[in-house]
């Protein structure tokens, strides 16, 4: 067999690191065993439309198809819990009016490290 590739690594390294977030998770969040009412579904691409709905500024709306895109290309790898919560932190950071996506604050304040 031939030695793994650098991008390889990588991504064997990303998958642990995902794995252990999920099961980190569990252990914070344990599964529920109740008989609640699901919650409505709905797509992808109305979640992107309502969080870019929602955003606080023009630049921040769109920024969620990308966070979107993001969330839900892991979100078969977590637990629907923590796929929630990932989805609530991403509406919260749109709605927030000094949340600005290139790092820099409006009066030209360096990103912070």
């Amino acid at each position: 067999m031939p030695p793994l590739t650098d991008s390889q690594k990588d991504a064997i390294d990303q998958a642990i690191a995902l794995r252990r977030d999920a099961l980190n998770f569990h252990k914070t969040w344990p599964p529920l065993n109740s008989q609640d009412e699901a919650v409505p579904s709905f797509t992808w691409t109305q979640l992107e439309r309502q969080l870019a709905s929602l955003a606080a500024t023009a630049q921040s709306a769109l920024m969620a198809s990308d966070l979107v895109s993001a969330t839900r290309k892991q979100a078969n790898f977590k637990p629907p819990e923590m796929v929630l919560r990932e989805i609530l932190c991403v509406a919260g950071a749109l709605m927030d009016e000094s949340f600005h996506p290139s790092g820099r604050s409006e009066i030209g304040e360096a990103p912070m490290t």
